[in-house]
Order: structure tokens, then sequence, then C-alpha cells
């Protein structure tokens, strides 16, 4: 009887070590570093954007804002110049904030009237409330009406601050 308990002793310690030693290591693969990807895009990370045309339709009707859209494309040089400059601009993120609803796009809608002269970027037009696009809030090039550059950031402003005045006298 003592030699079975010895024996089984010893075979206890057996399988307790090779279950031990058989386990393969856990490994953790390494995770790359990723920026997170937010609805900004990099035109403001503080703000809140609408996802959706549709959605900042809503917003803009309800909250009796008007839209801004930005089209723009990620591997556009122009884009990616005008991005930077429009996220460095303390006036119009702390104005995009608190008085618009804001919308960044990679593609184009099915509203034509957000293309009233071609489908180029980048480009940025507004929408009143009313579900109107203000076509008549320009930028400073003939050619290409709604289009921005990096140094035309003032204009910008003073444009966006032209939808808020014609949201308060024509609604």
């Amino acid at each position: 009887m003592k030699m079975l308990k010895e024996l089984l002793s010893v075979l206890l310690v057996l399988v307790t070590l090779s279950s031990a030693m058989g386990k393969p290591e856990k490994t953790t693969p390494k995770k790359e570093k990723r920026i997170p990807q937010t609805l900004s895009r990099g035109w403001g990370d503080q703000l809140i954007w609408a996802q959706t045309y549709e959605e900042a339709l809503f917003w803009s009707r309800s909250k009796n804002k008007p839209l801004m859209v930005i089209f723009h494309l990620e591997d556009c040089p122009h884009s990616q110049s005008l991005k930077k400059a429009f996220a460095e601009d303390k006036d119009i993120q702390k104005l995009a904030d608190e008085e618009f609803v804001i919308l960044n796009l990679v593609y184009e809608t099915t509203d034509k009237h957000l293309s009233p002269d071609g489908q180029y970027v980048p480009r940025i037009l507004f929408v009143d409330p009313s579900m109107t696009v203000r076509a008549d809030i320009t930028g400073r090039y003939a050619n290409r009406l709604y289009a921005y550059e990096p140094n035309d950031m003032k204009l910008l402003l003073s444009n966006m601050q032209r939808a808020m005045k014609f949201l308060k006298t024509e609604l």
C-alpha cells in the first residue's frame, strides 16, 4: 500500500511537471500604433462631425444651424494643405464648433446642388436649415467657385459669418 502511495505521488509530480512544461508560451502579437480614425479625418478632431449628408441635413434643420460641407480626398495635396490650414485656424474651429453643423466627405453625394460648378476637390459649400444650398457664398476663384486654398482662411471665415448672417435675415 505504501508503495502504491509513493508511486501515485511520483506519477502526480510527473503529470504536473509535464503539463507545465508542455504548455506553449503565450505570445502576444505586436500591435502597430494606429492613429484613431474619426469622422473629422484631421479637419478638427475636437469638433462634432456629421457622418452622412442626410444626418447633417437633419441636424441643421433641428438645431437651426447652417451646414458646412467640405469635399476632399485623402491623397490630394490641395486637400491636405487646406485641411492643415483649416485645422490650425482657431477662429474657424471655434465658429465651426459653436455655430455650424459640419460634414466632410471623401465621396460625392447624390445631391447635384452640391456640385453647381463641377465635382472638384477641395471645395466647401454652405447649406441653410431650409436645405437650400447657398450657391451665392463662393471663394475667390472664377473657375472653381467653391475652392479655397490655405491662404484663404480669412475669406472662409468671412463666408462662414455670411452663412450665419443669411440664416438670421432670411429664415
